[in-house]
């Protein structure tokens, strides 16, 4: 701690309270360096997904911090990724049916969450400077959120609740509806007005600019009418919310081939689509039921 901190630490609860409620020695706490293992993914839509795993001691802690520091706290109701009871099915089921679906993608959203944001935010909630500046160690990297630490998906819901409230109010005063799942942002219409979208498209963008996000650029804005398909984070939603049919079609033509028994179960997948696709493990394939199961629960649901 600096001799600055030490002498105005500022008002809230100190490093002392931090400690006795993450079970730890303050002067543990204080030793423990942020220690990151780098890899990258690839991404979905191409390109590599730049991955920081915390080391196992801070990846402990962060998990800790997130029982005990963050679960009880309040993330706006549109924020719908990695919350209790949300999913990608309840954030697909608030645009089912719509005349319009907007998609908007944010670049490198993670790491773009300051810590000056996060800084604020947990002044706001009651810690004090040294306090602060301690958890800022712990749950930032590289002036951001770590992409990979357990803290990082909750701390962007908590500290965005201001962005969610701003764009939630204005989609429900024109008669829209908005959801945030992570970097999907979802804006729905009931009915094609195209003066409310585009202002609506303009008001998003203006919006997520002022709380330091880019829009991504290179990712063409998304406008899907009735006509369209319609989908939102991957699952279809025009009239009900499903999985995309060329999805459900693959998935059958998995299920044949495993109830036949055959170890390769998609070498004819080619019946459905000319480029040739991998062969999924028990492991892949039990988790597109334990989805299809999901969806079949919670799309009805609300």
């Amino acid at each position: 701690m600096g001799l600055l901190d030490w002498l105005f630490p500022g008002r809230g609860y100190g490093i002392a309270e931090l400690a006795r409620r993450l079970d730890i020695d303050k002067a543990q706490l204080r030793r423990l360096r942020a220690q990151y293992h780098e890899f990258t993914i690839p991404k979905r839509s191409g390109g590599k997904r730049r991955i920081l795993a915390p080391e196992p001691g801070l990846k402990t802690l962060q998990r800790r911090i997130l029982r005990r520091l963050l679960a009880r706290l309040r993330v706006h109701e549109a924020a719908m990724g990695f919350e209790r009871g949300r999913s990608i099915v309840t954030n697909a089921r608030a645009h089912r049916g719509q005349a319009v679906v907007l998609r908007f993608d944010l670049r490198d959203f993670f790491p773009t969450t300051s810590a000056k944001r996060l800084r604020r935010y947990f002044r706001g909630i009651g810690w004090n400077r040294p306090a602060t500046k301690l958890l800022l160690r712990l749950c930032t990297h590289d002036g951001g959120l770590p992409q990979g630490a357990p803290t990082s998906p909750r701390l962007s819901n908590l500290v965005n609740y201001r962005m969610d409230a701003r764009l939630a109010g204005m989609a429900a005063a024109i008669g829209a509806v908005y959801t945030r799942y992570a970097d999907d942002i979802t804006v729905s219409f009931a009915e094609d007005d195209r003066e409310r979208v585009h202002y609506m498209q303009r008001f998003v963008r203006r919006v997520v600019e002022s709380e330091g996000y880019e829009h991504h650029h290179r990712k063409k804005l998304s406008i899907r009418r009735r006509h369209h398909r319609q989908t939102v984070t991957g699952l279809v939603v025009n009239e009900r919310v499903n999985l995309p049919r060329e999805v459900r079609r693959r998935l059958r033509a998995v299920e044949h081939r495993t109830q036949l028994g055959q170890r390769s179960i998609l070498d004819d997948y080619q019946a459905f689509s000319r480029r040739k696709r991998p062969t999924l493990s028990r492991d892949q394939l039990d988790g597109w039921r334990a989805l299809q199961a999901m969806i079949a629960r919670q799309a009805s649901d609300g």
